[in-house]
């Protein structure tokens, strides 16, 4: 038999903490909200894969400033408690950002964006090399 705990009523709530016990300990307001990437090289670009789970398209913002790429994202819970009481929620609402170093040849032109089952996939050209001018010599006549 199940005996309220001394600090609560909620028995679900007391069988919920010995589950996950972790959880407790790091409430999710201090988690950290990075943005995972998986950085893929290939012979002619990069290809930048960042998760973004529950998040939809409108949330997203990509920009270029000063060499770097910027990457936020930011949602809200819309959910309303009309037929009862959240007893665990750890589902990430909020903002978050990212950057990464690119280089300050890249312009937004160059950069493909594409979004999908909570993915978000940048490509990026590699710069190509760059060709060592040799010197010109003016002509004496």
């Amino acid at each position: 038999m199940l005996l309220p705990s001394i600090f609560g009523d909620n028995l679900f709530d007391d069988f919920m903490d010995d589950m996950f016990p972790v959880a407790d300990r790091m409430p999710m307001k201090t988690m950290p909200s990075i943005m995972k990437t998986d950085i893929k090289e290939t012979e002619d670009q990069y290809v930048l894969a960042i998760d973004l789970p529950g998040f939809k398209k409108e949330d997203v913002k990509i920009h270029l400033k000063d060499g770097y790429l910027n990457v936020s994202a930011s949602a809200e819970n819309e959910e309303e408690e009309k037929d009862g009481k959240y007893l665990r929620r750890e589902r990430y609402t909020g903002a978050m950002t990212r950057s990464f170093y690119v280089g300050k040849d890249l312009t937004e032109e160059d950069v493909k964006a594409k979004f999908g089952n909570g993915v978000l996939t940048l490509s990026l050209p590699k710069e190509a090399p760059k060709k060592i001018e040799e010197p010109k010599y003016i002509s004496i006549e």
